[in-house]
């Protein structure tokens, strides 16, 4: 498998800063075929790790607040058993690590997960239970919110697609990389072609799912908050250097109103 991190170890949580909540936003992304049971399969996942002041009298401004990720996607379709252990694990650190778990409609992922799984994976079966009763978390366990059914308090509009989530809260989420496309397009070029763009879209794509859900959350919660006019949340992503060259083409930057670093990036 394929991890990208900017953690020197992106098996393990980052340290935690004392006198924080951490705030761990996980996403997966999965081929979709819903004419036979258990058709859909996971690829990609990643994590996101937020910590937030717990005692400052007013919200963080998020547009400030450093983050940590950890981002896999599967070398071939074999690996997607490897890719739930993989994730299994990374739920259990966050488990272990964070006082929020949150994505955005995450009980489907996890149940992807669950039926991808070529062994038993109680730290799976344990957070979809978890989520379910994620209004009334057992004492010293992490608190989920998840951002498709937990936010409502700061929408007027009626869709809870993610995408339509940000619009309304002022988050730039704009998806160059499905330009043209989809993402069953691009995962089959990288599996077909080994495309290594087309892996990186999907990559960045899916960290951006879990970035702006972790904002969404922070917000939910009350811990965090942006400028009135908004968060491109592109720029946070493109602060990510080297993580894939993806983020330093020109297709990229024009998202954020800079000059491109690379022009001969793809």
């Amino acid at each position: 498998m394929i991890t990208t991190s900017n953690l020197t170890s992106p098996t393990r949580a980052p340290k935690k800063p004392s006198g924080t909540v951490r705030l761990a936003s996980i996403d997966v992304e999965w081929t979709k075929n819903y004419r036979i049971k258990n058709g859909n399969r996971p690829f990609c996942y990643s994590v996101v790790w937020l910590d937030l002041p717990a005692s400052t009298p007013a919200p963080s401004d998020l547009a400030h607040v450093p983050f940590h990720f950890t981002s896999v996607y599967v070398e071939d379709a074999d690996e997607q058993p490897a890719l739930v252990r993989s994730a299994a694990n990374a739920l259990r650190t966050a488990t272990n690590s964070a006082d929020l778990i949150t994505g955005h409609q995450l009980c489907s992922d996890l149940a992807v997960l669950a039926a991808t799984a070529d062994r038993p994976q109680p730290t799976i079966d344990q957070a979809r239970a978890s989520w379910k009763q994620r209004n009334a978390p057992a004492e010293g366990d992490p608190r989920y919110l998840d951002t498709r059914f937990d936010a409502g308090h700061l929408l007027t509009g009626t869709s809870r697609r993610l995408v339509d989530v940000c619009a309304e809260l002022r988050l730039d989420v704009t998806q160059p990389e499905l330009r043209g496309t989809s993402m069953t397009a691009l995962h089959r070029r990288w599996l077909t072609e080994a495309d290594t763009t087309a892996r990186e879209k999907i990559s960045v794509l899916n960290l951006r799912h879990s970035l702006s859900t972790a904002y969404v959350a922070a917000h939910a919660a009350g811990l965090g908050h942006w400028a009135p006019e908004g968060l491109n949340v592109n720029r946070v992503l493109a602060a990510t250097t080297g993580a894939w060259d993806w983020l330093a083409s020109p297709t990229f930057h024009t998202l954020l109103g800079e000059p491109c670093l690379s022009a001969t990036a793809p």
